[in-house]
């Protein structure tokens, strides 16, 4: 009987080895196999001027800007007309688990020398991520979702040294406007989508990671000027291209 026994405990474990190895290899081959989209977004035509910030109300966040005068956010351009701030993210085209899965990774918004860091942080729904401050001042984080639109917002004070505030949305919205009640310049924004986004960076460049193969399309969001599209097909493995071009107001 004891023979017995041990050998139906040697043929589970050999059953659930192979089941464990099969469930490895299937993720490998599907992440082996997903594409990305990756382009730039310019602004044509002048920049528009970005107002300074006085912060004199609050010493602490004038002296942080003392070499370095503060500015607003709006339309952040870079030296080749790259536009920095940008969201992309596809907004048809997904289906089964790209859309429903939610990433690991817990993104950070900081609130340093009284600023939002980053200005625009893009989010997956239900995606897990952090408010932080590296400030020694208090400030008032105050997150203001559409009413009715399936997120509820909130409003908390982080005083310097307080640890972070831990949260996610749980509606897709595009786009959720940040305030600090206490500084009113500061002003962010929180971009929540499904599936995979990614964010212009200051040469306005962007890549969307692990887009399975197939045929989507891709929205650029940008807080002055709006959202554009496009048709995108992606093939396993291989990079798709798509630029987007904002025209200045």
């Amino acid at each position: 009987m004891l023979v017995q026994h041990q050998s139906k405990y040697v043929v589970f474990s050999v059953l659930l080895l192979l089941a464990l190895g099969t469930l490895l290899l299937t993720r490998n081959v599907s992440a082996a196999g997903d594409g990305s989209i990756a382009g730039s977004v310019k602004l044509s035509g002048t920049a528009p001027h970005m107002k300074g910030i006085d912060m004199s109300k609050d010493p602490y966040c004038a002296k942080a800007h003392e070499s370095s005068p503060a500015k607003m956010e709006n339309v952040v351009v870079g030296s080749n007309g790259g536009l920095q701030n940008v969201v992309l993210y596809i907004s048809e085209g997904l289906s089964g688990s790209a859309a429903s899965a939610t990433p690991s990774e817990v993104p950070v918004f900081d609130q340093k020398n009284c600023m939002y860091s980053p200005h625009v942080l893009p989010l997956d729904v239900n995606q897990k991520y952090k408010v932080t401050t590296s400030d020694q001042t208090t400030h008032n984080i105050h997150p203001l979702p559409q009413p009715g639109g399936g997120n509820i917002g909130w409003n908390k004070s982080q005083p310097p040294g307080a640890p972070p505030i831990e949260t996610n949305w749980k509606a897709q919205e595009v786009a959720i406007s940040v305030k600090c009640n206490i500084h009113p310049w500061m002003h962010g924004w929180h971009v929540v989508v499904k599936g995979p986004y990614a964010v212009t960076d200051e040469s306005g460049n962007y890549t969307i990671k692990n887009v399975p193969p197939g045929s989507y399309t891709v929205t650029a969001w940008q807080e002055e000027y709006g959202t554009q599209t496009q048709k995108v097909t992606v093939a396993a493995g291989q990079p798709a291209k798509a630029d987007f071009t904002f025209k200045a107001k």
